[in-house]
């Protein structure tokens, strides 16, 4: 697939069923990600793939994290968060890895893992797989990250939540770019 119409035809997709992609797959998936924009070398990306049972204890990380968060509970969302990480065969957590630099702030390292997961969508794609990305509730507090075992320098930016496309794809709205692109002379 060109790199062009790999951009132009990504989508988001949130019906997603088995298989997801192999390790081999997953090695060139990595790869792409690790090609996106780093300012010094920092390297700010982690990830965490989550398959199979592991899924479950994403589930539970996600609860304890609503518990903290004070979040009242009641058994219909305890339910749809608990299953939360079912909703696709794959979940890879993206984390920013954020270091103390003079010249690169926590948010530049934070929207540098956002290119690596854009490139990770993209390599997705074009291996005719498919993922939605998520943030919500679960993203950007330190409960999550403290439920998930991490260090304090790193932060959860969001999910890709892969697999196989499951169903209807939705239409890509077509955009007109003057309603996004100003010129200045």
């Amino acid at each position: 697939m060109e790199t062009i119409k790999a951009i132009q035809t990504r989508n988001s997709i949130s019906s997603l069923s088995e298989p997801a992609p192999n390790l081999d797959e997953m090695e060139v998936i990595y790869q792409s990600a690790l090609r996106a924009p780093d300012h010094a070398w920092l390297r700010p990306w982690k990830f965490i793939q989550v398959t199979g049972e592991s899924r479950s204890k994403l589930s539970d990380a996600f609860l304890k994290t609503y518990e903290a968060l004070g979040q009242e509970l009641s058994e219909e969302l305890t339910l749809k968060i608990s299953k939360a990480p079912f909703r696709a065969p794959m979940v890879l957590i993206l984390i920013a890895d954020i270091k103390d630099h003079p010249k690169v702030p926590e948010v530049e390292q934070m929207l540098s893992t956002g290119a690596a997961a854009q490139n990770m969508l993209l390599s997705l794609h074009d291996l005719g797989y498919a993922g939605i990305w998520r943030t919500g509730k679960m993203s950007f507090n330190e409960h999550i990250s403290k439920f998930l075992g991490l260090p304090d320098t790193n932060k959860v930016i969001g999910y890709l939540y892969v697999g196989t496309p499951d169903g209807r794809v939705k239409n890509i709205p077509a955009l007109k770019t003057k309603d996004f692109v100003s010129f200045w002379s």
